[in-house]
């Protein structure tokens, strides 16, 4: 079989980089063209149509200012469909592009796929629609999700447990606090880690006000995570404290050997606690892109943790409360609590509870064969 796989940033290519090695063990023969990063193309041992770092544009602001490359690509990718003719096209969440291409798959009779599903169950819920009209089969990631498509909008998917779990159960602690602290010439003071975002203007946006309360933190370093993707000086113009560090492309080591985390809105928020470390959920962007969204979004929290148990179970800032003021008083509460800390961690074990199973990408390609030889 033929497989056209697309996926719009880092943590898409990771969960598509699974799929496909699991793509494969089911079908020998398979051969894959691709949309995503260094993973993906590992996994598939093909060379990139284009990488992710290219077209991932996220927020009205960032998507208005490159309206004419994404128009491009979509063009660009449509025609490459075409020439190459798969047998199926796997979507990998980035729904602002996969579903401008989806209609035209299926016009073409192409079978489609989507692994993890859109955010229609916070805003855009007009989407599944369209979803319905040209996507075979949706396999989503959250018990809620599945609820949502089958009991509101009569669309049956397959819910095959959040691929994150395997990321998480796959990663091994390979090192000490202290060789750990050695290895990246770190300070021998616990850590908070500061996660700051895979996009940039995620971390123009945040990583400011993150790292400044730091003088606030004697007992502690403050530590970013940081992405090969970027330059050790982009996050240094950020930075105007001394107790600040960075360390690339360590994020889980970096997590687990923190007391602490803050952590800006987006996957990192559901990794940070299923590795169970207390954390500060924070956001700031561009103030009409959130004004436009609120418009819009039917969500009471925005960090994944509290949506996925629907009540606030680590505490949120976003815009306006993001501050230095509100900050320090969140992190103090979860680094000094006591009983603060073990009510997140308790709550954390309840969410895992929740996610199902390890094994997402495996029952996905399962599932993928099974509907393809039908």
């Amino acid at each position: 079989m033929r497989y056209y796989v697309i996926a719009g940033e880092a943590s898409g290519d990771l969960h598509g980089a699974r799929l496909i090695t699991e793509i494969i063990q089911n079908d020998s023969s398979a051969t894959f063209r691709i949309w995503g990063g260094d993973l993906m193309q590992k996994a598939a041992n093909t060379e990139l149509v284009k990488h992710y770092k290219t077209y991932d544009h996220m927020g009205i602001v960032e998507v208005v200012k490159h309206l004419n490359i994404i128009l491009k690509n979509i063009r660009f990718c449509k025609n490459d469909i075409k020439e190459w003719k798969p047998d199926a096209i796997i979507f990998i969440d980035f729904p602002g592009f996969n579903l401008k291409i989806a209609p035209f798959a299926k016009k073409l009779g192409i079978r489609t796929f989507f692994y993890i599903s859109p955010t229609v169950w916070a805003w855009k819920e007009k989407r599944v629609n369209l979803i319905k009209k040209c996507i075979d089969h949706m396999f989503v990631e959250l018990p809620f999700v599945k609820d949502f498509y089958e009991s509101r909008h009569n669309y049956m998917v397959d819910f095959v447990g959040h691929p994150l779990l395997d990321s998480i159960a796959d990663f091994k602690e390979s090192e000490t606090f202290d060789s750990f602290v050695q290895k990246n010439d770190l300070l021998s003071k616990k850590i908070i880690a500061v996660l700051p975002g895979s996009r940039e203007y995620e971390v123009r946006e945040n990583l400011k006000t993150m790292q400044e309360i730091s003088d606030n933190f004697p007992d502690f370093q403050f530590v970013i995570a940081g992405m090969s993707r970027f330059s050790e000086s982009f996050y240094k113009q950020f930075i105007t404290k001394n107790n600040v560090f960075i360390v690339f492309d360590q994020t889980y080591e970096l997590i687990l050997k923190a007391h602490a985390a803050i952590v800006v809105s987006g996957t990192a928020t559901l990794e940070t606690a299923l590795l169970n470390v207390p954390e500060v959920v924070v956001y700031q962007t561009n103030p009409f892109t959130f004004y436009i969204a609120k418009l819009f979004v039917k969500l009471s929290f925005l960090g994944l943790p509290n949506i996925i148990m629907n009540r606030e179970i680590v505490p949120e800032l976003l815009q306006k409360d993001m501050n230095a003021a509100n900050l320090h008083q969140a992190l103090t509460a979860i680094t000094q609590n006591k009983d603060t800390r073990e009510a997140i961690q308790k709550s954390y074990a309840e969410l895992r509870n929740k996610l199902g199973n390890e094994g997402a990408a495996k029952r996905t390609a399962h599932l993928i064969n099974q509907y393809l030889l039908n």
